[in-house]
């Protein structure tokens, strides 16, 4: 087929075989490489997806450098790993696909999206639901004023697990919110505040696990990794955004909303039937009384789609045109991650707000 290129995928835990997955199925790629650490790992999806025996599985990355003609690669690895990783591929010409964060460092993600520029090369990182039909057609809504005069945000993200070893609770769900409340506001945060509280991996079980010569964590918090976390996000214009991040709560949720002038905007993946809601209702005063009025409830109709799928496919894309994406490019993932930072700085200092000078609009 013309315009067919080839891609390596780099890990196949469990974000990297939906990856995998969706870049098997594309009619523009030829899946050449699949790496991994596991042997187990690569014999798993060799046998889930059937692979060709000309598809390369191998445990070491320097192997891909040996694969003729690699176009690009997908990253699915740690985030520890991401800045060494994605710097090879650069320098040995590869476009790369990015796991979430791009890296843990903002001066690395700098780094790297000078050196993808430096190189005429496409680097994207994987902030999926900024490709989900929900925060595409709320985007919409947000931006065309339907909302009235904004006036705050919220969001909640729990569940019993994935407790993560290498990083906290900010640094493992924030991200996805962040980015839906950049998007749909169309601007970054000025200033941010965060407080956590830590109950599963304390300083004590931080130190047996560097001992036994794992990796070091990322939490800045003297007792250990936060469990919860409580974030406030100012932005220019003055809105804030009030985020609940709790990896230790089985009450599962998964939901953003937006408050204006003449109502609301709820995104609730747990909803299958109305994930994207519009509340219309304000107030309307009658003496010393407010009234509510204009009350009415819209469920959205939504595109159809795996939001995977349509990274995978704006990855090909981007290559295809050499163009980088407007919606998830290395540089919109170094802005989340300088964003990150700043909250860590804060979180360490016990919710002292933080202020992120060289913002710019998106």
């Amino acid at each position: 087929m013309t315009n067919q290129i080839k891609i390596a995928v780099i890990g196949v835990g469990r974000w990297g075989v939906h990856l995998l997955r969706n870049f098997l199925t594309h009619p523009q790629v030829n899946v050449v490489a699949v790496v991994d650490p596991h042997p187990e790992r690569l014999a798993a999806v060799k046998q889930q997806f059937n692979l060709d025996k000309n598809v390369l599985l191998t445990t070491q990355w320097q192997d891909l450098k040996k694969v003729p003609e690699l176009t690009g690669v997908a990253i699915a690895t740690p985030a520890t790993t991401h800045y060494a990783l994605i710097k090879d591929a650069l320098q040995n010409g590869y476009h790369v696909l990015a796991e979430k964060p791009l890296t843990l460092d903002p001066a690395e993600c700098r780094e790297l999206c000078q050196l993808a520029e430096q190189h005429h090369l496409i680097l994207m990182v994987d902030h999926t639901y900024l490709f989900h039909p929900a925060v595409e057609q709320g985007k919409t809504v947000v931006q065309a004023g339907k909302l009235g005069d904004l006036r705050y945000g919220y969001a909640t993200r729990t569940h019993l697990g994935p407790v993560r070893q290498d990083v906290d609770a900010l640094w493992d769900l924030a991200i996805h919110d962040i980015a839906i409340f950049n998007a749909w506001l169309g601007q970054i945060p000025v200033k941010v505040q965060a407080t956590g509280t830590v109950w599963l991996q304390g300083a004590g079980e931080q130190g047996s696990r560097e001992a036994e010569g794992k990796k070091d964590t990322n939490s800045p918090l003297p007792q250990g990794l936060a469990d919860l976390v409580w974030l406030t996000l100012t932005y220019p214009d003055g809105f804030q955004a009030y985020i609940h991040l709790c990896w230790l709560n089985p009450d599962k949720q998964r939901r953003l909303g937006i408050v204006g002038s003449l109502g609301s905007l709820i995104f609730d993946e747990m909803s299958r039937s109305s994930p994207l809601t519009l509340l219309h209702g304000e107030f309307e005063q009658q003496g010393n009384h407010f009234i509510p009025v204009n009350q009415r409830q819209i469920v959205l109709e939504l595109e159809p789609g795996e939001p995977l799928q349509k990274v995978c496919s704006s990855f090909v894309v981007s290559i295809l045109n050499n163009t980088a994406s407007e919606v998830s490019s290395g540089w919109v993932g170094t802005e989340l991650v300088e964003i990150l930072a700043a909250l860590t700085v804060s979180l360490e200092q016990g919710g002292q707000p933080v202020f992120l000078n060289n913002y710019s609009q998106l």
